[in-house]
């Protein structure tokens, strides 16, 4: 079977635009949280997020024409896209186009623009909505976007499952390789939610934090004062390459994907149950090749809500037994917030460059971990060590999980 390689990553989100600004925030542990700027939030119960960095403009990526008409979950798949294949110096020919695609998941899609043109609806009529409406809005829209923009004629697909759509992206393009479908695919999530109303529905779910007098350190996860996840924005997708490919190229390799797994709860439509995140582990270590004992770190779904991290912690448990204790687990979501459908498109480009560079991001945030939330978190501060092996985990409403798995490349 055809091997797998990331030699492409690009990152949009709170803390920056691109790796270079990103990462080493991340390492540091520096929070993406603040006071909502782009939303008025004088009547909602949450009033912070992780907003996408003011640094970044949409016309230094797409003509000011399209950056008006496109939804911004679209604006940002389209910029992280532009820095990933620049990140990885592939050149699309046309020759090698339709050997080069995109899956690009969101959970939501173009919420900002559904909300929009349904007021317009209301106050103005049928007749003033936008023709952009329905294209804007549909969630396979970033995938589109970026195959046009990058002449991409290979498979354009999404995922739209939730908080794991990106990684399931992943794990679907990097399939389409090993068949050998692609050479090359440009994969992850792109997600916009911060949007009034969805602000909303999650309040009324009592599922994202209100720690309105500490913004930064609201996304706690695994400590005993959590109080939901911190909703956030942006885009991280990632370059997946066929590795002879890559290496005929002389591409940086960052980490190879070796594996997968794919779950469902079958359980209930937002509350988890181990089963799934169980299967789903074993799936992925079954789908490797490798054994547990293996791993060296998991980048945890970890989102700080009360019942997603002592399930997650319990399902680590059963999965890796004794050896759990000896795991580096981390949420890095205590840093980004949680980008939904983007998330695991960031997370997988954060796990490679974990790899890549011998080190472990923290668990910002953790200062009274829950009983029985008892692995070793990498509280506060990045730890420095040569992990071979790497776990990234993303769980979604409805009960669908992805798992994947990274392991350093070493030619």
């Amino acid at each position: 079977m055809k091997k797998v390689v990331i030699t492409g990553i690009g990152m949009l989100s709170s803390l920056g635009v691109g790796v270079d600004e990103i990462w080493p925030k991340i390492k540091e542990g520096t929070s993406g949280v603040n006071f909502l700027k782009k939303v008025d939030a004088s009547d909602l119960k949450t009033k912070f997020g992780a907003e996408v960095s003011e640094e970044f403009n949409p016309e230094d990526f797409m003509d000011a024409k399209e950056a008006r008409r496109s939804d911004p979950f679209i604006r940002f798949a389209v910029a992280a896209a532009s820095l990933a294949l620049k990140d990885s110096k592939l050149e699309i020919t046309d020759e090698n186009s339709h050997l080069v695609g995109s899956y690009i998941g969101s959970g939501i899609g173009g919420i900002q623009t559904f909300v929009d043109n349904t007021l317009v609806y209301n106050d103005k009529g049928p007749k003033r909505v936008s023709p952009f409406f329905v294209p804007s809005m549909v969630p396979n829209m970033a995938a589109g976007y970026v195959s046009i923009f990058n002449n991409l004629k290979g498979p354009n697909c999404a995922a739209c499952t939730a908080c794991a759509a990106g990684a399931h992206s992943i794990g679907y393009a990097a399939m389409m390789i090993e068949r050998g479908d692609a050479v090359a695919m440009v994969a992850g999530g792109a997600e916009a939610p911060l949007v009034h109303v969805a602000i909303a529905g999650f309040n009324v779910m009592r599922a994202i934090s209100t720690r309105n007098e500490d913004p930064s350190g609201a996304s706690r996860p695994f400590d005993k004062d959590r109080d939901g996840f911190v909703m956030g924005e942006g885009s991280g997708l990632v370059v997946l390459e066929e590795l002879e490919h890559a290496k005929k190229r002389g591409a940086k390799i960052y980490a190879e994907l070796i594996g997968s797994g794919f779950s469902g709860d079958a359980h209930h439509i937002t509350s988890p149950n181990i089963d799934g995140p169980v299967i789903c582990m074993e799936s992925a270590l079954r789908n490797s090749k490798i054994n547990p004992e293996q791993v060296d770190y998991i980048n945890a779904h970890g989102t700080s809500t009360q019942q997603n991290d002592i399930n997650e912690t319990n399902a680590i448990k059963k999965v890796f037994g004794s050896y759990s204790k000896e795991l580096l687990v981390s949420s890095t979501k205590s840093i980004t917030g949680h980008l939904l459908g983007a998330a695991g498109g960031l997370e997988a480009g954060i796990t490679s460059l974990a790899l890549s560079e011998g080190v472990v991001p923290p668990t910002i945030n953790l200062d009274n971990p829950q009983e029985g939330c008892d692995l070793n978190y990498v509280p506060h501060n990045t730890i420095e060590k040569d992990i071979k092996i790497a776990v990234s985990n993303s769980f979604g409403f409805g009960g669908t999980n992805c798992t994947l798995i990274f392991k350093k490349f070493e030619d």
